[in-house]
């Protein structure tokens, strides 16, 4: 299978997992993947030709049980790798999913199998993302957006659902990963901001 194939399942399956039962639809893929809708769509087709992917024009796409199969190993791969980064090579999460994006095409399932049990077989990247496990199930995500909770709420952070890096060295620099105890302080409701302690 192709590294192309491989991000598009990733990322029909990501963007599937809040609402797993609704097809992905392409304008969805196109603002994650940094694509048009129109080579997204393109794509889906082929994809369908494969038997990977169910495409239902206008509306969206879904996986296949295979396509499922194929996409939760891709995902499995990028989170080891880029807790395998951050914890053996100690590199800096800020930096870890780029790095995962190029080397998880690259890694074979004797070298992840290895670097799962070198790590003591995770629950979460460094990220807090839940890592599928090895029967392909996918930890269920419990947490709740920031946005949702009340000023003077006590929180662990969990997870940290953004990628860009700039972002996650602001919440680097702020003390703000996964783990962190914080209460929610004054929320500015017009500003879409809060401030946290």
């Amino acid at each position: 299978m192709s590294s192309t194939t491989e991000d598009y399942l990733k990322q029909i399956l990501v963007a599937s997992l809040d609402r797993p039962e609704e097809p992905v639809s392409p304008g969805l893929l196109a603002e994650r993947m940094g694509l048009t809708p129109g080579t997204i769509t393109s794509m889906m087709k082929t994809l369908e030709g494969t038997g990977l992917v169910k495409y239902i024009p206008r509306r969206g796409v879904s996986l296949t049980e295979n396509g499922r199969s194929q996409a939760v190993a891709v995902l499995r791969r990028h989170r080891l790798i880029e807790l395998f980064l951050v914890e053996v090579l100690d590199l800096d999460w800020v930096h870890v999913h780029d790095e995962a994006e190029v080397l998880e095409h690259a890694f074979s399932e004797r070298i992840l199998a290895r670097i799962d049990e070198i790590l003591g077989h995770p629950l979460s990247d460094p990220h807090g993302d839940p890592i599928p496990r090895t029967d392909g199930s996918i930890p269920e995500i419990l947490d709740r957006p920031l946005s949702e909770l009340e000023s003077g709420g006590k929180l662990r952070v969990t997870r940290v659902d953004h990628h860009e890096a700039a972002f996650l060295e602001f919440l680097g620099n702020s003390g703000i990963t996964p783990g962190t105890a914080v209460r929610i302080g004054r929320r500015d409701h017009q500003a879409g901001t809060l401030v946290l302690q």
